[in-house]
This record gives C-alpha cells, structure tokens and sequence, in this order.
C-alpha cells in the first residue's frame, strides 16, 4: 500500500539539500555559519557602488568557483551569476539525495522534475541607453544598436532552469516561478504538490537570485526599501525585528531541495531529512511594497498551510521567519503569527536568517527552509542578529544574538514578497513511517 496522508494524497520527503549563500559554497557551511550566528554581510563589490546610497550587501564568497562546482555540459559559458549558483545548489542537493541522475532506477525521467523561483528576464539598461544615444545623435527614430549574441542567451531567464532540468535527467514537470521573493516558496509547495497528486514521484525544488547589479539597487533604492544607515558598518545592517531596522540589506545565492514520494524514498534507503506536511498560498495586493499592518494574506497562507499539515499550533516549535528587517514587514508578519498562533505564539520561537545573509530574494524561502530542516535535525535554532533594542510593538520570541539549542518537531516557512504574494510550508519530522 502507498504511504499516504490522511486527505488520501502521497507523502512527501526531503532528501536532498545544496546551497550556496552568502554563509558558504555548500549547505553544511551555510548551515554551520547560521548555528554560528555569523554576519555575512559586507561592501557591495559587484560593480562601482561609489556614488550610491546603498554599498553594502550579502554576496556569495569569492572562493565559489564555478568551474568545479558547475558541469561544462551546462552551457556554463553563458549562465548569469544567479543560475551558476543555481546549478551548484542543485547538483549539491542530487548528491546529497544519494541520487545519480543518469541512472532510470527508482525514477523514471518522465517521473522527475524541476521547480524553482527566479527573477524574471529583465532588459540590460546600459544597452538601452546605448540605443538611446545613438538615436539622439543621429536623428533617426529607429535607429538600433544589436545585443550580441552571448547577451541575448545570459539575459535569457530559462537558460539556467533548462539546463537544471538537464542535470536532474527529467522529462516530467519543469516550473519556473517569479513570483519575487515568494519565488521559491512557491516552487517547493507546487513541487510538493506534484509529487502529492501523483504527477511527478521526485522534484528537485528551490530558488536562485542575485539581485546585486547597478540596475537592481538603484530599483531598490528609489523604491526606499533598502537600508541606507550602515554602509560604514555592515554587520549591523539588517536587523529584523529590531526597534532600530530601517530597510532590507540585498543578498544573493540558491538553495535546492530533493522531494521524493516518501515510500520510494524510504524503499531506496535514502537519507529521509524531514517530511513537507503543508503549504498555503495567498494574493493580498496590498501594496506593492508593503505587507498589510493586520497581517492579511499570511495569516490566510499561515493557516491554510497549518490546516493541511493536520498539526494544531501547539505543534509548531519553530518559525523561520521572512523577518526582511523592514519597518512594516516585520509588525504584519509579528501581527500574522499572533493571530494564527493566540497564545501559543508566545511558546514557539521566531528567528531571521537575513540577519545573517541579507535577502536572497527569489531563493529566500528555501533559505527558510534549510534553517528548518537543520533545526529539526540538530536541535539547534539559528538566530536573529542585531536584535540590540526591543521594539514594543515586537514582543515575541526572536531567538536574539546567539542560536539555541531545543527540541524541534515541526517548523513552518514564511515567504511575504512584493507584491503581496504569500506562501507558507510547514515541515516535521517524519513519523509513522510506513
């Protein structure tokens, strides 16, 4: 008999994980840098940030090579920073799975897929302008200066998801999400439900993003959502939760899981890392940088995940927070949690990985994932930096300065993008196991 829950649908397992973040190259140094509670945010190198207002970002080490960490056969030679980073997370996350993706057995190609959230493709600005100039000198309206060629495929936003669905060696489902930073948020809880319905029986699911060009930050800034206060002092930057935050800190980087049928998974012996018991996704198009103060939309997304998972909010140990160390979204999300939680949003406890890594955007959900499924295998909660000055409208547990050691059965994952989309996972400890 099929292992399935109790709304009759498979079970999902988490298998497999790689990362490559601001805390590390791999996910073991990603994971020992949270427990560690370093900062991983420093000056913004790159491109010439000197006259900005915002110089100071979360990037990737400069000891990630993708020559070794990429395949040549993934048109290397082409990929932008964010899907090089993309492919290492995802080859890590096979390996780690115990998974060779050139062999048919347990999976079928037909029956693996790929889902993953990423900005969308966007025009190069400085081509743009390029375009511009050579109009106004000329006088000629239709004037056009080409893209070259290696232009046209690294601005290209599928070169990379292909060449991931390459990697994994699938024929079935391929997904790609921007839904900004719910992107991966909502391409694990549609990988987790393709394998549920049966559509797919293994998914390899995340996000890659590095918004971190000239273009990105002077977005960010004219949209007054960075934090312009500590260019000086970059460890202090982001700061969620805190009475002090003003502004998120950009970030870059991937994190991908392996999700498998847990009864293949377990027939195969591979190393079972939690169970995906719930996801919620919610619109609330409040604004398109703000969350709503009452905490509309994750509060939907919050309960909608917790409802499917069957667990009460008693059972809930953990809340990898968005915690983006914004004014408003930090007071939303805090409002959301108490809300779904009432009383037992005082027991859990709440912590921040962008305090550490700044906002991986696209990837920032299976960032949040990550922490919970190493909270859930070691016991330790990773914490929130910089929560120097308590703010009296934030009067949860934070898990402030130092992570901490505590059982952890079941975690939830929240993703609160721009825009107003919402999603939410809860994760636990496999139990019951057929």
């Amino acid at each position: 008999m099929r292992a399935t829950n109790a709304a009759g649908l498979r079970r999902v397992a988490v298998t497999g994980v790689g990362a490559v973040t601001p805390l590390g190259v791999d996910a073991p140094s990603t994971w020992a840098g949270m427990m560690a509670g370093r900062n991983a945010i420093g000056p913004l190198t790159t491109f010439d940030c000197t006259t900005f207002p915002v110089r100071i970002a979360g990037l990737v080490p400069g000891s990630f090579d993708p020559d070794t960490a990429v395949p040549a056969a993934a048109d290397r030679r082409w990929m932008s920073r964010p899907g090089l980073f993309g492919l290492a997370a995802v080859g890590e996350a096979l390996r780690s799975a115990d998974l060779d993706p050139s062999a048919e057995d347990p999976y079928p190609a037909a029956e693996r897929g790929v889902a993953m959230g990423a900005s969308v493709g966007r025009p190069d600005l400085k081509h743009v302008l390029k375009i511009s100039e050579l109009r106004s000198r000329t006088g000629q309206p239709d004037a056009f200066v080409p893209p070259a060629p290696s232009a046209t495929l690294t601005g290209n936003q599928n070169l990379a998801l292909n060449a991931m669905v390459r990697l994994v060696g699938a024929t079935g489902p391929m997904v790609g999400i921007h839904t900004a930073c719910a992107g991966s948020g909502h391409a694990l809880g549609e990988a987790f439900r393709l394998i549920q319905e049966g559509d797919a029986a293994m998914m390899v699911a995340g996000g890659y993003d590095s918004l971190t060009t000239w273009a990105d930050i002077l977005g960010f800034g004219l949209l007054g959502a960075m934090t312009v206060r500590y260019n000086d002092n970059p460890a202090k930057a982001s700061r969620p939760f805190d009475a002090d935050r003003s502004g998120f800190v950009i970030g870059e980087g991937a994190v991908a899981f392996v999700l498998e049928d847990l009864e293949t998974a377990l027939r195969r012996g591979a190393p079972i890392l939690a169970e995906l018991l719930g996801y919620g996704s919610t619109m609330n198009a409040w604004r398109i940088t703000d969350s709503p103060p009452d905490g509309s939309g994750a509060i939907e997304a919050m309960e909608s995940a917790l409802g499917e998972s069957g667990l009460g909010t008693g059972n809930i140990d953990f809340i990898a927070a968005h915690g983006t160390s914004t004014p408003g979204n930090d007071v939303s999300e805090t409002r959301a949690i108490k809300k779904v939680f009432g009383d037992d949003a005082y027991r859990l406890v709440v912590s921040s990985p962008k305090s550490m890594t700044g906002h991986l955007t696209a990837a920032a959900a299976a960032l949040n994932l990550l922490a919970a499924v190493g909270a859930l295998r070691d016991s330790v909660v990773p914490p929130t930096l910089n929560l120097d000055t308590p703010d009296r409208a934030l009067d949860l547990d934070y898990v402030p300065h130092r992570a901490r050691a505590m059982p952890v059965r079941a975690a939830m994952i929240n993703a609160l993008a721009f825009g107003g989309s919402n999603t939410c996972l809860v994760v636990g400890t496999p139990e019951e196991l057929p």
